[in-house]
């Protein structure tokens, strides 16, 4: 099984000293990849700017662009049975981008912005019976836009969880997140609403998470092909 696996941040440049990012690190993505790797599956992994060691065994691809990531994607998603959409994706980037640093004497206060394209909705019409997993990351309680998500984007899995719980924010090795899935394909249930239970996984490591989605994904995959 061929598993495409997308992990940290993207930058959104102003100028080439200033750019629009998050606190992602990729360190989720990194353990999904690591895991799938344990299984004995080809990974490619499309990584954001981040400064991690690449997994053994695992094909990288860099970008720094939420544009570059989509288009490295859809140049690896043919050969790929599965996607992991873990990277944090800037929705907006600056209107313009200039070619060399702007003076703070010259600039507007007000930045404009168009936004970013949404990699997963771009995406829908190739998935085929290929399977998707997003993720969800909130400050709160992450279930209820987890499950929008799910459905609005045409997911398989999404992985959802609240980032101000201590240990399972950024730049850290844990992570507790809720696993929220769409019925498999043949199952009776209605096609606008997730119809099985949350899976909720304790704080624990973040390759042990990878694990185990990663184990879902080969379920998945399993019985899409039965």
């Amino acid at each position: 099984m061929n598993i495409l696996i997308t992990a940290g941040p993207t930058r959104e440049y102003l100028d080439p000293v200033r750019f629009l990012s998050n606190r992602s690190t990729g360190k989720m993505g990194f353990a999904v990849a690591q895991a799938a790797v344990e299984r004995g599956h080809p990974v490619t992994l499309v990584a954001g700017p981040v400064s991690l060691p690449t997994p053994p065994g695992v094909t990288r691809v860099d970008v720094v662009s939420a544009r570059e990531m989509l288009a490295a994607i859809e140049r690896c998603l043919p050969q790929c049975d599965a996607l992991v959409m873990s990277a944090a994706v800037a929705d907006w980037r600056p209107a313009q981008e200039a070619g060399a640093k702007l003076k703070k004497r010259a600039m507007s206060p007000l930045l404009q912005l168009v936004p970013n394209p949404d990699i997963l909705q771009t995406l829908a019409p190739l998935k085929g019976r290929r399977v998707f997993v997003g993720f969800a990351a909130e400050t709160g309680d992450p279930i209820e836009e987890a499950q929008r998500k799910l459905i609005d984007k045409g997911l398989d899995l999404i992985v959802a969880n609240d980032v101000t719980v201590p240990g399972a924010g950024f730049a850290v090795d844990t992570n507790a997140v809720t696993l929220i899935s769409a019925a498999p394909l043949g199952q009776v249930g209605s096609p606008k609403q997730p119809s099985l239970p949350p899976q909720v996984l304790p704080l624990q490591s973040k390759l042990d998470v990878g694990r185990v989605i990663v184990q879902w994904i080969e379920a998945r995959c399993a019985s899409l092909k039965g």
